[in-house]
């Protein structure tokens, strides 16, 4: 019998099993829940615990409850050159979107050397990993970005203006795993704050500020006044320029331009999900970007030379008391490695979560924590 309060590993088929299930009680086509799970399920196998199961029902199961989000996918290519696209994806689900795009686009890097496509009116699309994932699988470089609602104050400001609009980047090497490059442009983001509230702990100073420019840890009441838009995120490099605060800002602010102005989408504050006082759908926007490595050089001379930078930055000297040197990727690989015969953890906020949607949709699941 579980215990109360007790963190549960559930297996990946498991979970993927259940999560596709949600999915098609709320009416998405079955080929389209699955791809829905597969992102979602891809995030926990990585450790990015901030955007797996643990959004499956705040992200995907209220938005489409709620009628902000469509369970089936109108994708439509409004503009399409050899090497580009412009696809408008009527608020359909965001995975969906992504794993189409970027397959468009390295189709059409396969074609032409480069490839890259931009959306609009798209939903949240789970991590940006997964799709540089598909792109460094197939023997590219490949880049996505994403906008979102507002959550970023720009340096000297304390309105949340720009979201957390992860550049992402994937590209093959020789190792095990490829050279992944998965990060908000805020020192952290949304899904990371969720996880500490689940985890009932404060968040590090430095993280958010308040309309006086101060430093908030509160983690729950922080995640209700990013909503009212009292709180912010602060960009990456932090509060200031003095540790370069303007950097994330820049970044995001390039982020949000290539989600936008390329698609003629949503920006900054369209992406609230409010029209007045009532919710209606974010209209993100999204860019996928593949760059076919053989249009330069052997992708097997590209893989080791990449392989080698990687080596050497690891095997460089280290800090006093700092046991390793990691490269972009190495901790997802790591943490696949430790979890991939155990699975997904669970802690009673997700259970409770699961329970709620099981119940709701009268699936046949049986969990762990069951009476």
């Amino acid at each position: 019998m579980v215990q109360a309060n007790e963190v549960v590993w559930l297996p990946f088929d498991f979970m993927e099993a259940f999560m596709r299930d949600v999915f098609i009680g709320q009416g998405v086509p079955a080929e389209d829940a699955a791809v829905c799970a597969e992102v979602l399920v891809s995030s926990d196998k990585r450790g990015i615990d901030s955007h797996g199961i643990g959004r499956l029902k705040s992200i995907y199961y209220d938005r489409i409850k709620a009628g902000i989000q469509f369970a089936v996918t109108q994708f439509e290519v409004v503009r399409e050159t050899p090497t580009t696209a412009v696809v408008d994806g009527h608020h359909g689900m965001g995975q969906v979107i992504g794993k189409r795009c970027m397959q468009l686009a390295i189709d059409k890097a396969r074609k032409s050397g480069l490839g890259m496509v931009a959306v609009r009116n798209s939903t949240h699309y789970g991590i940006a990993g997964y799709y540089v994932l598909l792109a460094a699988q197939a023997g590219m470089i490949g880049m996505t970005g994403s906008n979102a609602r507002p959550s970023i104050a720009p340096t000297f400001g304390v309105e949340n203006m720009l979201g957390t609009n992860p550049l992402t980047f994937g590209i093959p090497t020789d190792e095990e795993f490829p050279f992944v490059l998965d990060c908000a442009t805020s020192v952290t983001q949304r899904g990371k704050i969720e996880s500490y509230d689940r985890e009932g702990r404060d968040i590090p100073a430095g993280w958010v500020i308040d309309q006086d420019g101060r430093t908030r840890t509160d983690t729950h009441r922080i995640l209700e006044d990013l909503v009212r838009g009292t709180a912010a995120l602060t960009p990456l490099g932090g509060i200031g320029e003095e540790t370069a605060g303007y950097k994330g800002y820049g970044y995001a602010a390039v982020v949000e331009i290539l989600c936008a102005a390329l698609c003629q989408g949503a920006f900054l504050k369209q992406l609230l999900g409010f029209e007045n006082g009532r919710k209606v759908p974010y209209r993100l926007g999204h860019f996928f970007l593949a760059i076919d490595v053989e249009a330069f050089c052997p992708l097997a001379d590209f893989r080791k030379t990449t392989g080698d930078i990687l080596r050497e930055l690891r095997t460089s000297r280290k800090a006093p008391g700092a046991e390793r040197i990691y490269t972009a990727g190495e901790k997802e690989h790591l943490a696949w490695l430790d979890r991939k015969d155990r699975g997904v953890p669970v802690n009673v906020a997700l259970q409770h979560d699961m329970d709620v949607m099981r119940r709701e949709l009268g699936l046949p699941q049986r969990f762990p924590w069951d009476a």
